[in-house]
């Protein structure tokens, strides 16, 4: 049996109609590829199912960061406090559109950002702060929200990996002024292609980010730029299908849900072994993937490679030690929690459409790994 990370199967039921939609897309009289009415009513759609005032689609969930930012009025001499662990577009939007960003350390357990790392990283510059929710876990939203109108700086959830994660009956997404996801092949809601949004309760940055994603165009006139903007468009092709797919992610969703419950309950006899399962329960996970730490990570990596299991490493390094980053990491200055977890995270298969052999199998792989103390 050999299982991918990375399943090549994921639309294959979709496969039919996503020919048709091609098709009639491509060869309607309107000849409307972006931004269309599919668009819209893609919209609207999230927008009914999270309850948000906003809901506007982005060419990504990168750009839908930077576009917020923009959309807040973030700049030069502004700081962005951002999780020294997770993915680069946590501080490669805060540094493209000009302002700071400054590395906060993680919790060592469930990697998501520490609020009393956030509190610390907060200064007179500080114009705002940027949890993102990881692998199994969401961030702290409740005490970010906390922080945030207590310190008086604006706050922006970057939802990317965990659409349909709800913390305290409230959806991924909406514990921000601004939150966003990404609709990347291997997300919860992933699609065909790049694509993103953002989801806002503030009318005014929900429309400034409609006018920033089309070179600043208000969608009325074209021509006429209100201010300067970006190139972050929708493909009317995703929205038709992500429009057929949004009926079936609650499953989806649910199914992921039941295969980390399962995996979380055959591994955690595996603690004193050096391998770690994320926390038991269900409020305030999103399972993207599903993330161990393991002392002996690469071994266990090599291990499940031979008993045909599929693995990831997300991430290697923590990102004020990625080069890209390097000027914005004071001299001296450590995070050693995002240091540790690169060094033992490994992610396991968890798409929806696994069986419960396969599960069992991957299960019964990590279980078989000897273990034991570097």
């Amino acid at each position: 049996m050999t299982l991918p990370f990375f399943p090549p199967d994921l639309f294959d039921d979709d496969r039919e109609l996503l020919l048709d939609t091609v098709r009639r897309i491509g060869l309607a009289e309107e000849q409307k590829f972006i931004l269309g009415e599919r668009t819209a009513r893609f919209e609207e759609a999230l927008r009914d199912e999270l309850g948000a005032a906003d809901v506007v689609a982005c060419g990504s969930g990168t750009t839908a960061l930077m576009l917020v930012l923009r959309a807040m009025d973030i700049g030069p001499g502004d700081e962005v406090v951002v999780p020294a662990f997770g993915c680069a577009p946590l501080a490669a939007s805060v540094v493209n559109v000009g302002a700071t960003p400054v590395f906060a350390d993680v919790h060592p357990w469930t990697m998501v950002v520490e609020p009393y790392e956030v509190e610390q990283a907060i200064t007179g510059r500080t114009a705002a702060i940027m949890p993102a929710h990881m692998f199994s876990v969401m961030a702290d939203m409740p005490t970010m929200r906390e922080l945030a109108d207590r310190h008086d700086v604006r706050l922006i959830e970057d939802s990317a990996v965990a659409q349909g994660g709800v913390l305290e009956g409230i959806p991924a997404g909406r514990w921000g002024e601004a939150g966003v996801f990404s609709f990347v092949q291997v997300k919860t809601f992933g699609s065909i292609g790049e694509g993103g949004a953002v989801v806002t309760d503030d009318e005014e940055i929900g429309q400034r980010v409609r006018m920033l994603r089309n070179h600043g165009q208000d969608g009325k006139r074209r021509f006429v730029h209100h201010v300067v903007g970006f190139n972050s468009r929708f493909d009317e092709i995703m929205a038709e299908f992500q429009l057929h797919r949004l009926a079936g992610l609650a499953g989806r969703l649910e199914r992921r849900a039941q295969i980390a419950d399962y995996y979380t309950e055959r591994f955690s006899g595996l603690v004193e072994r050096g391998i770690q399962p994320p926390p038991t329960g269900r409020d305030g996970r999103c399972f993207y993937v599903y993330s161990l730490l393991a002392d002996r990570r690469d071994e266990l990596k090599r291990h499940l490679t031979e008993h045909g299991v599929g693995t990831h490493v997300y991430y290697p390094s923590p990102l004020p030690a990625q080069p890209a980053f390097a000027e914005y990491a004071p001299p001296g200055r450590f995070w050693p929690h995002a240091e540790l977890a690169g060094s033992r995270i490994l992610a396991l298969p968890i798409y929806p459409h696994l069986t419960d052999a396969q599960v069992e199998h991957i299960a019964d792989a990590v279980c078989a790994f000897p273990g034991g103390r570097p």
